[in-house]
C-alpha cells in the first residue's frame, strides 16, 4: 500500500535513528502516528518545542554545530515563513562557514490544506527559500522520490528544505537516467513540454499522456543538472511551467525564464492574491486559473 510522503519519510527516519545516534528530530507541536513511534523509541532525541518555529530552528542549529543530523518538522507555511530570519542567519549564512546538516521537513505544500484558507495555503515558500544561499530545495511529486531522497538528507551536509504534500498520491512511472539530475521525464511526441513540480506533476501526469506531450517533473529546484535540462529543452517549440505557488515570484518558472530564450514560454501558477473561498483543491485551482480544464485549453490551443 502506498504511503504519504510524510509517513514514507518517517519510516526511513525511524530506521536511521536506530542505527545512528547522531540523528535528532525537532517538532513544532505537530503530530502524526509515526511521529509518536519515534518519540516513544527515542525520547532523548525527539524534541517538541511547541508552537515556536523560530526556536525550533535555533535548537536545530545548535545541535548541527555539534555535528548532529537534525530534522525539523512543521506545517509548510509556518516552518518556512515564521522562522525566516533564523533560516537566513542561523542556517544559510552560517553554513557558509560550517557544515550544518539541518533538514526542514515541511508538510502541506501548496494548497494541500485547501479548506483551511490562506493562513494554511503555502504559495510563497519556493520563491522565498530559493533566495537563500546554501539551501537545497526538494519538491517531490510522489513518495517513491521521498524514499530515494532520504539518503541525501544524511549525506548532504548543508541545509535542506523538503516540500511535502499532505495527501497520499500515486507513485508515477517516469524515465529517470540519474536521480542526481534533479528531474525526470515522461516523453511525448508533440513539440510541447510541460515542466512542473510537486503535486502538480501528479495532477497532470495522465493529461500529458492524453495529449502526447512531454512532461518534466522537477523535484530539485536548486541542484538539478542545468546543462542537461536546458539542452533537452532546445528541442521544443512551446514550454509550459506549472507550479502550485505564486507565478513569476522566483519559484519553478524563474529557473526556466532566466535560462531559456527564443521559445514560447507560458507560466502557470497562482496569481498574486489570496484565496478566501472554501473548496477542495481542484476548486481552489480552478478559481485561480490552473484547474485541469485551464491546462487542457492551453495545450489544445498550442496543438492547433
Amino acid at each position: 500500500m502506498n504511503k504519504t510522503m510524510r509517513d514514507t519519510f518517517f519510516d526511513s527516519l525511524y530506521e536511521s535513528m536506530i542505527e545512528n545516534e547522531n540523528i535528532y528530530l525537532i517538532t513544532a507541536d505537530f503530530g502524526a502516528p509515526m511521529l509518536d513511534k519515534i518519540r516513544i523509541s527515542f525520547p532523548q532525541r525527539s524534541i517538541n518545542v511547541g508552537i515556536a518555529e523560530q526556536n525550533a530552528v535555533n535548537v536545530a542549529t545548535g545541535l548541527a554545530l555539534e555535528g548532529k543530523i537534525v530534522y525539523v518538522y512543521g506545517i509548510a507555511p509556518f516552518i518556512s515563513m515564521r522562522p525566516f530570519e533564523q533560516l537566513r542567519i542561523n542556517l544559510s549564512a552560517l553554513s557558509s562557514l560550517r557544515n550544518l546538516n539541518v533538514n526542514i521537513v515541511s508538510v502541506g505544500a501548496g494548497v494541500s490544506y485547501s479548506v483551511s484558507g490562506p493562513t494554511h495555503h503555502c504559495l510563497e515558500d519556493l520563491g522565498i527559500i530559493k533566495t537563500l544561499p546554501n539551501f537545497e530545495v526538494f519538491s517531490p511529486s510522489d513518495s517513491s522520490l521521498v524514499k530515494t531522497y532520504f539518503n541525501c538528507t544524511i549525506n548532504i551536509k548543508k541545509p535542506k528544505y523538503l516540500r511535502f504534500d499532505v495527501h497520499n498520491l500515486p507513485n508515477l512511472e517516469f524515465k529517470m537516467d540519474n536521480f542526481d539530475d534533479g528531474f525526470r521525464i515522461l516523453e511525448g511526441k508533440n513539440n510541447i513540454v510541460l515542466i512542473s513540480t510537486g503535486y502538480m506533476s501528479n495532477k497532470v501526469f495522465n493529461l500529458s499522456k492524453e495529449f502526447d506531450i512531454t512532461l518534466i517533473d522537477m523535484y530539485s529546484l536548486t541542484s538539478y543538472n542545468k546543462v542537461k535540462l536546458f539542452d533537452y529543452l532546445q528541442y521544443f517549440e512551446h514550454i509550459i511551467t506549472l507550479e502550485e505557488g505564486f507565478a513569476n515570484s522566483g519559484g519553478l518558472d524563474s529557473e526556466i525564464n532566466f535560462n531559456i530564450k527564443n521559445k514560447n514560454i507560458i507560466n502557470m501558477g497562482f496569481p498574486k492574491k489570496y484565496t478566501f473561498e472554501i473548496g477542495n483543491r481542484e476548486q481552489i485551482h480552478s478559481l485561480n486559473g490552473i484547474g485541469i480544464i485551464d491546462i487542457q485549453e492551453i495545450i489544445k490551443d498550442l496543438i492547433k
